[in-house]
């Protein structure tokens, strides 16, 4: 037969430190291959009854070379053996295979020998025992052996039966079962059960992964009280880590909703109470039980917006499952604070200046979350849950918001004589207004971005957003937009000018004379004060140093961005008029970042004109049966007429040029309130051009950036209600010192007992955002379930420990900490 390479490597080994190995092969099986083996420059010495001329060559005639001794057969045992002593003094080598192997691999532990015979195809495999090999340490105990045979076996470094248990569950949600099976075919999986009865408590007749995985989600359902307590603990501890960790999280998710249905959670989560499916966040079934109680709790003024708002903070954004329905709980959180708005809103109005303040001031977030409300209920991960309630809040919106504050408004408006009043600043003083002061003696520079149709209440929340940004500073005020509100006027409006007038056509609008419409027009008007006017989508395409160039040159920059009113202006796309009020908030920020970039330091965000928009169409009495009349109608648009001659209707509400600030002959009509003319084409959703006050409160936003923070984190401070540990787990309460502002940001901790830089316990995330005024409301409390490691602790002095993560780094600092004292009268259960 052939020597294993093992046996030279071993010799090679062995000579590195002896100059004399005795070897000894009682079954003679390398008697014919023995001067194969040995190294080069060793001599060897078969015992043929020699002992005696052997022990005389190797100690006194070449006391310096290397000698290999083998000898065949059984020794003589006992003083009858004459080469005892050089055994003694070199040791024995044998090439027994299970001895080669443990001599290999450093096995020491008692047992080795029994353990390397019990798992023979494992140790029989090159592969595996080079796995094996690298995860060895001197001194590992049978069990630790074993389970870093495991580790081997299923292909992974870590031999914790936590992480074990990991990898079975992540290939148990895929169908997988390689990893179990490489066990079986190894004999260990006995000693992995063994190991989740004595950590866990799991106990089977005939264990499996699928039974063990039904059997943990039932403890969990039961919340870990069904087990020995320390017991328990581990698996609570570990459950939470596989369901916390990116890369098993996917996988418990896929478990958990095959368990829910194997133990009929979904239908204990329809009848559980409210209060009851909060405390966990096990099953998603229990997450969208959550879901439809919280929306009947809305339908129904069951759930005051506060209670449902600490739940959604509090209760769920904690949860496993939250991800899964971030879009669905912003739609509830919208919609909690949209409908009590709606019925306590007070739209009868006494004034055009109070109709316009009270808007500008409050009524416009009716406006903000029925908008968020519809986008979220659009996109939501299920949309079924939502469509009695969406119909609700479509109806009291529109009934009950729309109509009757386009009523009201109405009447007020019928009381002006000109369409301008000294309380509030018109859209056509907007540059002598801001940036005329800014400009006077070449002294600073500005840039205006007007965005098509960001109406009042889109603004106010893209300007929260660029207050969230640090260093940035961010202010709106609103103007009284011109009418007819629609673009070529509004963005006439918008530039330097004494005088506005409509063409004999209509458009273009002309500027002191000059026409306004298009960006080359509109450059030669702004040279006139060393400005000029490019695209948004040009800007962006500019590498940094020519933006910069572009801002040096000029004493003012306007940058034209159209999204919203590119998509709601058009029939085939005006129903993602709210998504792309989302997409202009975030492509504005980005302009503003640029534009600071390039060294712009005083920059204003304006609008042409608002909009109206509702999902439903609206009701026949909205849509007007009457066609305007005159002389000669010249523009005719679901929301203004343009013309000469034009007869007055009490459908409409009719403004002769002057009364309007402009100074052609082109006369004026606005439909009533909210309602239409009837056209085809666009505008069954989303119009503009009317007198609303969603149409005609233009914002402006004047931004600065700045070199100071102006941005930072909450406090959070630790409360400990003892200094003591004595079981095992602690609840810690947390208190958040501030609310949450655009420019008071929240703060995600992370929460973890420590020996030293030992973690002993489990490590969960938290978000401090409560946004509550009430002290009261801003208390969290944090469980931490003590793990194995924590025995080494005990009456010693360990560390709460809060860490915040470094930026995008992955790494995590302390922020705060506070001491406790751990004395426990019992110790945790052996784990791998």
């Amino acid at each position: 037969m052939s020597a294993p390479t093992s046996v030279s490597a071993h010799l090679d080994a062995r000579f590195k430190d002896h100059r004399v190995v005795v070897w000894q092969d009682p079954a003679r099986t390398y008697e014919a291959e023995v001067d194969a083996q040995v190294p080069a420059g060793v001599t060897v010495l078969r015992v043929e009854n020699d002992e005696f001329a052997i022990k005389h060559r190797v100690l006194r005639s070449e006391p310096d070379a290397s000698f290999l001794i083998y000898r065949g057969g059984l020794p003589a045992q006992g003083t009858s053996n004459w080469l005892l002593d050089l055994e003694l003094a070199f040791g024995v080598f044998t090439a027994d295979r299970g001895a080669l192997l443990r001599a290999d691999l450093g096995l020491t532990a008692p047992g080795a020998d029994e353990l390397i015979a019990a798992h023979e195809g494992l140790f029989s495999n090159a592969k595996l025992t080079t796995k094996l090999r690298a995860l060895l340490s001197p001194g590992d105990d049978l069990s630790r052996i074993q389970a870093k045979m495991c580790a081997a076996v299923v292909g992974q470094k870590e031999h914790s039966f936590s992480e074990l248990t990991r990898t079975l569950l992540i290939q148990q949600a895929a169908g997988d079962s390689a990893g179990y099976d490489a066990l079986a075919k190894q004999g260990l999986t006995d000693f992995y059960w063994a190991g989740a009865s004595r950590i866990y408590g799991y106990e089977s007749d005939a264990p499996s992964v699928a039974g063990f995985v039904l059997w943990m989600f039932k403890q969990a359902r039961d919340g870990f009280a069904t087990t020995v307590s320390n017991k328990a603990r581990n698996l609570e501890i570990d459950f939470r880590s596989f369901r916390n960790d990116r890369q098993s999280v996917k996988a418990l998710k896929t478990l958990a909703r095959q368990a829910q249905v194997d133990l009929d959670y979904v239908d204990h989560a329809t009848d559980a109470p409210l209060a009851e499916l909060v405390t966990t966040d096990i099953f998603d079934a229990g997450e969208r039980a959550i879901i439809r109680r919280l929306i009947e709790g809305i339908a129904t003024q069951t759930l005051a917006p506060r209670d449902i708002a600490e739940t959604i903070r509090a209760r769920r954004r904690d949860s496993v499952w939250f991800d899964d329905y971030a879009t669905l709980y912003a739609a509830l959180g919208a919609a909690s604070e949209l409908l009590p708005a709606i019925r306590s809103a007070r739209v009868d109005l006494s004034g055009f200046d109070e109709g316009f303040t009270r808007y500008r001031d409050d009524l416009f977030r009716i406006d903000q979350l029925y908008r968020q409300y519809t986008l979220a209920s659009k996109t939501a991960e299920f949309t079924q849950p939502l469509e009695a309630l969406t119909e609700q809040i479509e109806n009291a919106y529109v009934t009950d918001f729309l109509a009757k504050l386009g009523i009201s408004w109405q009447q007020q408006l019928d009381q002006v004589a000109k369409w301008r009043t000294l309380a509030i600043t018109s859209q056509s003083s907007f540059y002598e207004h801001h940036v005329a002061p800014l400009m006077r003696g070449g002294r600073k520079k500005a840039v205006v971005i007007i965005s098509d149709a960001l109406r009042y209440e889109v603004a106010e929340e893209l300007a929260s957003r660029i207050r969230g940004e640090n260093k940035y500073e961010a202010r709106i005020e609103a103007m009284l937009g011109n009418l007819p509100s629609y673009t070529q006027l509004g963005m006439a409006s918008l530039l330097p000018h004494k005088t506005l007038a409509h063409s004999a056509d209509g458009d273009p609008v002309l500027v002191d004379g000059q026409a306004s419409n298009g960006t080359a027009n509109r450059s030669k008007i702004l040279a006139a004060v060393g400005g000029t006017a490019i695209q948004a989508t040009d800007f962006v395409k500019m590498k940094p140093a020519e933006r910069r160039d572009l801002y040096a040159s000029h004493q003012v920059l306007y940058v034209y961005h159209d999204t919203i009113d590119a998509t709601g202006d058009k029939a085939v796309s005006e129903h993602r008029t709210f998504k792309a009020a989302a997409d202009a908030i975030d492509e504005v920020i980005d302009i503003v970042k640029k534009l600071t970039s390039a060294n712009a330091t005083n920059i204003f965000v304006t609008a042409d004109h608002g909009f109206l928009y509702q999902e439903s169409k609206l009701a026949p009495q909205f849509n007007l049966t009457v066609k305007p009349q005159g002389d000669q109608i010249v523009v005719e648009n679901r929301r203004y007429v343009l013309g000469r001659g034009l007869k007055e209707d009490a459908a409409f509400r009719l403004f002769l040029p002057e009364e309007i600030g402009l100074s052609s002959d082109l006369e004026v009509q606005i439909p009533n309130s909210i309602c239409r003319i009837v056209k085809p084409g666009a505008g069954f959703q989303f119009v503009h051009g009317g007198a609303s006050l969603q149409e005609i409160v233009v914002p402006v936003i004047s931004i600065n950036k700045g070199r100071s923070n102006t941005v930072e984190s909450v406090n959070v401070d630790i409360h400990p209600e003892s200094d003591k540990i004595t079981t095992g787990q602690v609840v810690v309460k947390l208190y958040q010192q501030s609310e949450v502002t655009d420019q008071r940001v929240a703060r995600r901790l992370r929460a973890g007992l420590y020996f030293g830089a030992q973690l002993i316990s489990n490590e969960p995330e938290m978000l401090f955002d409560a946004e509550s005024t009430e002290g009261r409301d801003r208390f969290q409390s944090v469980r931490l379930l003590l793990s194995k490691d924590a025995d080494a602790a005990n009456n010693q002095s360990v560390e709460f420990r809060l860490s915040e993560p470094i930026g995008e780094t992955g790494e995590w600092k302390k922020y705060k900490s506070v001491p406790y004292t751990l004395k426990r009268s019992f110790s945790t259960d052996f784990d791998f």
